[in-house]
């Protein structure tokens, strides 16, 4: 038995209705299936292959990410260094700590001795591609400290505040060493250059407190007397080597 719907024959008997609809254009769609399995599987390989086309692209041109480096470098007080480098551009972060000496005695109260091997230091993290190692070392003689004082700077006097550069390999330690014998060539200071070019075997961030202390003490009387002079020489000497907020 037969019966027709909206155009559509149906045999009410057939255990697979689904199967067996009859369009008017009298094509089923059982006849309809390869192709819709063939659609469906161009379908699938298509997208497969756009998804192992943007893998490639990935692999042959990764995203680029920013580089960085670090410079550890001692120069006195490590307020005064720390406010300098971090208005360097290309520098995105600048930590105070201690380096020279162990773990054991890495705490202000006993670096401040004299007698741990500490030098107060700071850790420069920057972008080699904005301003280069070399640079750092310009503002770092030129302007963060005096490099002729030994074992003091300013009105602060022991070994904690010495002059150093500890540098983490040999390309680090080569520009130090080229750039200090060519200062010493030009005569470029009245005295002797007495900072030292040492390994670094360890960074021992200081105290919070002591952490950006310039910028949130600009009005500490250490600060001006020795460390805003710093800023604006800074903007005088080298002002292509500074941030514009500087």
């Amino acid at each position: 038995m037969k019966i027709r719907s909206y155009g559509i024959e149906r045999r009410l008997d057939d255990p697979s209705p689904l199967l067996t609809l009859i369009p008017r254009h009298g094509r089923t769609l059982t006849k309809l299936m390869p192709t819709l399995r063939w659609l469906t599987l161009t379908l699938v390989l298509t997208m497969s292959l756009l998804a192992s086309n943007e893998a490639r692209a990935q692999s042959v041109n990764p995203p680029s990410v920013k580089a960085s480096a670090t410079a550890v470098l001692a120069g006195g007080c490590f307020w005064g260094v720390d406010g300098v480098f971090k208005h360097v551009k290309g520098v995105t972060k600048v930590i105070s700590g201690y380096s020279g000496g162990s773990a054991a005695n890495a705490q202000y109260e006993l670096v401040s001795t004299g007698t741990t091997g500490h030098a107060e230091s700071v850790q420069i993290t920057y972008d080699p591609s904005v301003i280069s190692y070399k640079q750092l070392l310009e503002v770092f003689f030129f302007v963060a400290h005096d490099p002729t004082e030994l074992d003091r700077q300013g009105p602060d006097d022991g070994t904690q505040y010495r002059s150093v550069i500890f540098y983490a390999n040999d390309d680090q330690k080569r520009i130090a060493d080229s750039y200090i014998a060519e200062l010493n060539k030009e005569k470029a200071f009245s005295s002797p250059i007495v900072t030292q070019v040492v390994p670094l075997k360890h960074f021992y961030p200081a105290e919070a407190y002591h952490q950006n202390f310039l910028e949130l003490h600009p009005d500490n009387p250490y600060i001006v007397a020795n460390d805003l002079p710093k800023l604006e020489q800074l903007k005088r000497q080298f002002p292509a080597f500074c941030k514009p907020q500087a």
